[in-house]
């Protein structure tokens, strides 16, 4: 039986975790901002209010658009330890935007669980291909990037923080 798009999903070996992945709300917001500036404090990058993280502010408004969507990853007490969203770009393709982890959620499969998740949901939404931004200081993230088959490509614009935009058919 499919699982409905918004029910909280349970991670594969979570039975002992206790994470649970689920759409997330406004009231999220302010915990997503804390992991996601926490994380770009500890790679030397800086937050953008102003542009690349206002959708931060508003994110039921900014992802309520055919294929997008924003999901956190959060663990038994509730507290947002990841986060992962989708953008459509176009009818074929997708961004993978705000996929970060809390550095105590790191190395322990979770980054494969939000990036398998995204994946599903954009074929779920009819899109063939999977673009993102990211900066080469975020090594694990862009190994991890790398071994999903994820390729370099020169995009027409990046955000400020990137410094490496990638891509695959999905």
């Amino acid at each position: 039986m499919d699982r409905p798009r918004d029910e909280p999903k349970r991670i594969d070996e979570a039975d002992a975790s206790g994470l649970t992945l689920r759409p997330a709300t406004d009231a999220d917001a302010p915990a997503v901002r804390e992991l996601i500036f926490s994380v770009l404090a500890e790679f030397g990058l800086r937050p953008d209010p102003a542009t690349t993280d206002a959708d931060l502010y508003a994110i039921e408004a900014t992802y309520a658009v055919p294929g997008g969507r924003f999901d956190v990853l959060v663990d038994r007490d509730g507290r947002v330890i990841g986060s992962v969203a989708l953008w459509p770009v176009d009818g074929r393709t997708v961004e993978l935007r705000k996929m970060y982890l809390s550095q105590a959620a790191r190395g322990r499969g979770a980054g494969r669980l939000l990036l398998d998740h995204a994946i599903a949901r954009a074929r779920e939404a009819g899109f063939t291909r999977m673009t993102l931004e990211t900066a080469r200081v975020l090594d694990g993230a862009v190994r991890l990037y790398e071994r999903y088959g994820f390729r370099a490509y020169v995009p027409e614009h990046i955000a400020g923080r990137c410094d490496l935009a990638m891509e695959r058919e999905i």
